[in-house]
């Protein structure tokens, strides 16, 4: 049996630490240790960005880091993109695009999306659809995607 180790982290802004096995995926300690369900767990193999979180600024995947990697990160996930308990801009638009259907594809497609916009404020159709390359959406066909990230754009020019 391997030995418990505490982690300590701050979430959304939040200082948390909980015992966890050294083992275990950062995506499994986010949403059964710390209990934020909005991360999902996908394909783990990196392949589909359900599990996509912000760490230490970073996008990643989160069912390819093991927890005990994150000591002493700052781990932002889709539950802390709100700001002020109200929707970000690029929430909102996703909500009134109708960029989502069934919503697992969110964390990824949206901090993909965050990403781009911190780097490129007025990105191209090319562009967005490049961004949200490595995120997998079953429901939509994308088209309503690109058009919420490129209203997100717009709103914030």
């Amino acid at each position: 049996m391997t030995n418990s180790i505490r982690l300590n982290l701050t979430v959304n802004g939040e200082a948390r630490s909980v015992e966890i096995d050294p083992r275990r995926l950062l995506v499994e300690v986010i949403r059964e240790e710390l209990e934020l369900p909005g991360t999902h767990i996908g394909c783990l193999t990196g392949d589909c960005g359900a599990c996509t979180v912000e760490r230490d600024g970073q996008i990643i995947k989160s069912c390819l880091a093991l927890a005990a990697s994150a000591e002493g990160s700052e781990i932002t996930t889709i539950e802390g993109l709100a700001e002020n308990g109200e929707l970000s801009t690029l929430q909102q638009a996703f909500w009134d695009e109708y960029g989502f259907q069934c919503g697992y594809c969110l964390p990824g497609m949206l901090f993909s999306a965050k990403d781009l916009l911190a780097q490129n404020a007025s990105p191209s159709e090319d562009e967005i659809r490049h961004a949200i390359n490595g995120n997998l959406c079953r429901c939509t066909g994308y088209d309503t995607i690109v058009k919420s990230i490129a209203e997100a754009a717009a709103r914030t020019a």
